[in-house]
Order: structure tokens, then sequence, then C-alpha cells
């Protein structure tokens, strides 16, 4: 083991740490990140094409393009009545005797066909591994004849963590109630209501433990809305010991619905019980 976000006295940090560091942050894929112009293509002409700002990670390796400007790639021009597929990769390759490194983008061109071309095959290498070689596909180029009529890209955005959080636009609201006590021969309304903030598909979650000990009896606890009636539930017979139960649902909910959380015995009696709600909205 040896520390790698410490100092000790000489230079340590290798390509390949950080590289790691990266791969366990953004992932182990190839992403284009959230960053300048997010690396957009745009055809200058029918044999040139415009790679805006941006940057990318490809195995825990970053390039990018900087801020303010562009790359320029040369593409061969179409043929009359064929069709053709090129591949515009970002290619890795590292230098065997000084072990310097460098990214730069690379057109492998494809084979002409009337119909149906195929995507041209590139170097599958992993720079993580050691390989002095490594492309990472971003852009296919479409040609009908001699015009370029689609370039579509490989990568997808990487997101970051404000966009986990906008995702996730209402977080599990959860509602408590430690020994709550009712009567129960026409049914508990507990006190866990949840008023749905706006329209969507809502998990919807409960437990619920009686800490009562009746021997008999049907017992039953559920969620319902009155717009959609019951959304989830679980009943059981008789039992000796505390009572537990748990169920959930996936339904849509519409703004101010209000589920509730009810708890029905037919012995009668009065139980006192542990119960958790929880409603999230599903991004």
């Amino acid at each position: 083991m040896e520390i790698v976000s410490g100092r000790t006295g000489k230079p340590h940090v290798t390509s390949q740490q950080f590289r790691q560091f990266i791969e366990g942050t953004v992932g182990q894929d190839s992403y284009i990140l959230r960053s300048g112009e997010k690396l957009e293509p745009q055809l200058a002409s029918n044999n040139s094409l415009k790679i805006r700002s941006g940057m990318m990670c490809h195995h825990g390796n970053i390039s990018s393009v900087k801020i303010g400007t562009y790359d320029e790639v040369e593409l061969t021009n179409g043929t009359q009545g064929m069709k053709r597929i090129d591949l515009v990769v970002n290619r890795y390759t590292r230098n065997e005797e000084d072990n310097t490194e460098k990214n730069e983008w690379v057109v492998i061109m494809g084979t002409p066909a009337e119909s149906n071309p195929a995507v041209p095959e590139y170097i599958k290498g992993n720079l993580q591994n050691g390989d002095l070689v490594d492309d990472c596909p971003v852009f296919e180029v479409h040609f009908d004849g001699i015009n370029i009529v689609e370039v579509t890209k490989k990568l997808e955005i990487a997101q970051t963590n404000k966009d986990l959080v906008d995702r996730s636009t209402c977080l599990p609201r959860t509602y408590k109630s430690q020994n709550f006590s009712d009567k129960v021969a026409t049914g508990v309304v507990t006190p866990l209501k949840y008023t749905v903030p706006e329209d969507g598909y809502y998990f919807v979650s409960f437990k619920l433990e009686d800490m009562t000990n009746i021997e008999s009896g049907y017992k039953l606890a559920y969620t319902s809305c009155p717009r959609t009636g019951w959304i989830c539930a679980q009943s059981t017979g008789s039992w000796t010991t505390t009572d537990r139960f748990n169920a959930s649902n996936i339904v849509y909910l519409k703004a101010s619905d209000v589920v509730t959380l009810y708890y029905n015995h037919n012995s009668g009696g009065t139980v006192s019980i542990n119960a958790v709600l929880i409603c999230a909205r599903l991004a």
C-alpha cells in the first residue's frame, strides 16, 4: 500500500493512479463531461467536421478541446451512388520508449456500399491495462453519395451530482409514529398521511408493527387514496407474537392526492403500533 494524495518528498503520483481515481468517480466507461459545448459536432463542409469545446473521459483518461476553441478533422469525400460510415475516434497512444502519452482525433474511413454500410473496426484497447493504443469511438459520420446526411454521438453525457439531485425531485417523505394507539374494531386511520405535491409516478411503501399480543382476529394494513383506492396492502390471520406488515407499489398520483396508511383488526380492542410511510416521486 502506498499513499497517493499526500506528500512523500518526491514526485510519486502516476497517471494510472489518477485515472483510477477518475474511474472510481465518473465510471469505467466512456463519457462526455458536462463542460464547454460538450464536444458538439458541427459540419463545416462535406469533407470537414468541427468539434466544439468540451471534455471527455475514456477508461479514466481525461482529454479536452479547450473552451472557446474547436478542433477540425478532415473527411474523405463520399462516392456518388454509394453509402459509407466513417468513425471519428479519440485515440490514446503511449510511447513505449519514454512513456509519454497523448490524445488525438483519428478518422477511420468505412467501406463504401450500395446499401447497409458497415461501421469500420477500431482498436479496442485498455490504456489502464498498459495497452499502447486505445481508441474511443466518439462520432459516426454517415455518407449518402457525396453528402453527409448524419453525424451521431456515440457517447452519453456524464451525470453530475446536481443532475442526480434534480432527478430526485422529491426525496422520500418518511413519517413515523411510535406507540400509536387507537380502537380497531371499525378500522384505524393512522396519522401517517402524505399530500402529493405534483403529478407523477410514486413509489409508495409502508412498514407497520403491531406491538399488541392478540392471538386471534384478521389483520389488514394498507395504503389508500380517495381518488385511486387501495395502493398496497398486506393481511394476515392470527399470530401469537408481534405482527409485522410491509408492502409497496408504484402508482400514478396527482397533485393534492392524499395517501393514508390504515390498519384494521376485526377483533376490536385497542392496539399499539409503530409505523413508517414512504412516498417517493420517481424521476
